[in-house]
């Protein structure tokens, strides 16, 4: 407003005059001060000034200045006037110590300046004074008793509000309750209503569920005998399939000693214009066909009709076949002995017309072969001796379990406590060999070692010997060899290279303690019984499962392990056995003999290409002893070495496959192109660790003089400066280079 603007301009008019500059104090009277020394300080303008000048002095400016006397009956007037009177003198924009900026919207000019005195006229500025004092009492005494009428009046709304509240609050419970008590009714009506419906549907289902039992029933009966029927069908077919197995087996064995009957011919192979191999072919592919049948038979369950009736024709063919045979051999015998007369004839005549009388020569006797030696069959059961060693290594492993059978069987808490002491110090050293053990091999071996010699051992903690029972050092040493096989079985099968590191410690415990490796081999031999090698036969009265668990398939639940795991499981334990003849332990005592060394593997490679091959198993465990111990092979017996690999390759390969079925091929094609490649000279038998070829010059020169000479594959790998067994014979044969 322009009233407004005015007045601040005259305020800051009279701030700037000299009596602007004076100090005044609105309570000098209150300290007591001299007026005459109070009057002599410069006047201060008060903080409600602002106020009055706002409200006040506009309104008066208008009147002409009345007299001393009519301004301060004026004054006094005016403070029972209403329309003067502030309502809230200290909430003003313009003074108030608290605002925040002026009307012209400078900020902190008038604030920085508060302390500064305003003058105004002394007379004036005291009834201004007394009027705001006047007005502040009047305002505080109506504020207080307008406050205290509002809270009576507050208090009596609240009290009216509070018992409404409660007559309603009343009047809400009473209608809930009267609806809670209608809908009770109702429910108690559908209930009993549901209930009543309900009973009737009951009635109805008993009814109903009669009626089914009564069906049921009769199914059941009629299930009961269907289960009853089949049972009695399965268990005739379980005794057909039984015969029929008896009889494959039979038919096997028959077909078996054909097929001697059919290579023992042989002898006669220079009467025969013609050539005996496809005689002996078709015959190895017939005892293939019935071994293949006999092989599915033992995973698919027991052989139908169709699997006997093929089996029989294939016996007929097998006995067509050699009577075919004997045919031409007795007509070749007949031809032969018929031109030996007529050139005996001949001879005698040419003779009588000579002028002396000479001596007839003697016909020349029938030739045996190139070899010098007429060609034998192959075995089908393993030697007499053989089976004597074999026999002789189950019953000390026998005799072993039979002598701690007092500690096992034992109910006393300390001897099971000694005895499960006694494994953990036995398995657990063998558990933590591996190709990674380096350095820790031979504390491994010191721990076995010394654990077998009956000296004290930490295990789990504590100290552990095999003299804290009698029967401690037969239990360690049946654990000890049990796991060194288990090792071979799992751990071996699943890594190749692990089967040295094992073959290292076992080897040196071996050599310590011969106890412990005659109860490897039994193990091996149990658990592996190609590692014999031994093919164990079907006997009477004999289960399926048993007979199963012989060749060494696992058999759980009725259930025999997959092909593929087993040939596995077999190819781990064979590589131990390959390894273990060719290593010894590097700190023992080189001057003595290897307890179990290559000449059992020379041994054992002999006697398997001795006898028949089997269809997948016979490759499998020729490669894989082969790749471990071909090197240690070929160093020790050299071209005799080499004749046996190529009478693998020549002579024994036609047999594995032709007794190999199609789905069967990959460890024969394996074990071919390993044996190739050997020949070949691309690749060549090396030791773990060395890959130089070796043995090439004894290669070139036997296949040098086997073109010459035109000669058989090299069959008698017996030499006497090797020190080859009795055993180290191939099919029998001899060769002369």
């Amino acid at each position: 407003m322009p009233s407004e603007g005015r007045c601040w301009e005259t305020l800051q008019a009279l701030r700037s005059s000299e009596k602007g500059r004076l100090c005044y104090h609105r309570d000098w009277l209150l300290r007591g001060e001299d007026v005459l020394e109070e009057c002599m300080s410069l006047p201060k303008l008060s903080s409600y000034s602002g106020w009055v000048v706002d409200h006040v002095l506009p309104q008066t400016q208008g009147n002409p200045p009345p007299s001393e006397t009519s301004t301060s009956s004026g004054s006094t007037s005016a403070l029972g006037q209403p329309s003067f009177v502030p309502k809230s003198p200290v909430r003003s924009p313009a003074f108030s110590p608290a605002s925040p900026a002026t009307p012209d919207g400078t900020k902190g000019k008038h604030e920085s300046q508060h302390t500064e005195s305003m003058v105004l006229q002394s007379s004036r500025g005291i009834k201004v004074e007394g009027c705001i004092r006047m007005y502040e009492l009047v305002h505080r005494m109506k504020g207080t008793e307008g406050l205290r009428q509002w809270q009576e009046e507050q208090e009596r709304r609240v009290r009216a509000l509070s018992e409404m509240a409660s007559e309603q609050l009343k009047r809400f419970d009473e209608r809930k309750e009267l609806k809670h008590h209608k809908e009770f009714q109702d429910l108690r009506e559908v209930m009993e209503k549901s209930s009543r419906e309900a009973l009737g549907h009951q009635e109805k289902l008993k009814a109903e569920h009669r009626h089914r039992a009564k069906i049921l029933n009769l199914k059941l009966r009629e299930a009961e005998q269907q289960r009853l029927k089949q049972a009695e069908q399965e268990r005739l077919r379980k005794e057909e399939g039984q015969v029929r197995l008896r009889s494959l087996y039979a038919l096997q064995e028959e077909v078996l000693h054909l097929s001697q009957q059919l290579d023992s011919s042989d002898q006669h192979r220079d009467l025969l214009k013609g050539d005996l191999s496809a005689f002996q072919t078709r015959g190895n592919q017939l005892c293939g066909l019935i071994s293949g049948i006999i092989r599915a038979t033992s995973e698919n369950g027991f052989p139908t009709a169709e699997d006997q009736a093929v089996a029989e024709r294939a016996l007929q063919e097998m006995r067509d076949l050699l009577t075919n045979l004997q045919q031409e051999i007795t007509r070749a015998c007949e031809e032969k002995r018929r031109q030996d007369k007529e050139e005996a004839q001949i001879k005698q005549q040419e003779s009588q017309r000579q002028q002396g009388p000479e001596v007839p020569k003697e016909a020349p006797a029938p030739s045996q072969g190139p070899g010098g030696k007429q060609n034998e069959d192959l075995q089908v059961k393993v030697q007499d001796s053989t089976m004597q060693w074999y026999q002789q290594l189950q019953d000390a492993s026998s005799q072993c379990v039979l002598a701690f059978e007092g500690l096992t069987s034992s109910k006393d808490s300390q001897a099971r406590k000694i005895k499960m002491d006694l494994q953990k110090a036995a398995t657990i050293p063998v558990s933590q060999i591996s190709t990674i053990a380096g350095s820790k091999l031979k504390e491994i071996f010191d721990k076995i070692h010394s654990l077998l010699s009956g000296k004290p051992v930490q295990s789990g903690g504590h100290s552990v010997s095999v003299t804290l029972n009698p029967q401690g050092l037969d239990f360690v040493q049946y654990k000890l060899a049990e796991k060194f096989v288990k090792q071979g079985e799992e751990e071996v099968a699943s890594h190749h290279e692990a089967a040295f590191p094992i073959a290292v410690v076992a080897s040196g415990i071996w050599e310590l303690h011969p106890r412990v490796g005659d109860l490897i081999l039994a193990h091996l031999h149990k658990k592996c019984p190609y590692s014999v090698p031994f093919y164990p036969a079907f006997k009477e009265g004999m289960t399926l499962e048993d007979y199963q668990r012989m060749l060494g398939y696992q058999v759980k639940d009725s259930k025999v392990e997959q092909q593929d795991n087993f040939l596995k499981r077999m190819s781990g334990m064979i590589r131990l056995y390959a390894a273990i003849i060719q290593l010894r332990w590097p700190y023992g005592n080189r001057q003595e003999v290897h307890p179990h060394g290559l000449n059992h593997g020379w041994r054992w490679l002999a006697q398997i290409l001795n006898m028949e091959p089997l269809s997948d198993v016979t490759a499998t465990l020729l490669f894989d002893f082969l790749e471990v111990c071909g090197n240690a092979l070929m160093k020790q017996y050299q071209v005799q070495f080499w004749k046996m690999i190529l009478l693998i390759k020549e002579d024994y390969f036609p047999r594995i496959e032709a007794i190999t079925s199609s789905g069967q091929m990959g460890s024969f094609i394996r074990l071919k192109q390993f044996l190739e490649a050997q020949v070949r000279g691309t690749e060549m038998f090396a030791a773990q660790g060395d890959s130089r070829p070796q043995g090439l010059s004894d290669v070139l020169i036997l296949a040098f003089l086997m073109s010459l000479c035109r000669l058989p594959s090299p069959l008698n790998v017996a030499r006497g400066n090797n020190k080859a067994t009795e055993d180290g014979c191939i099919w029998k044969k001899s060769c002369q280079i």
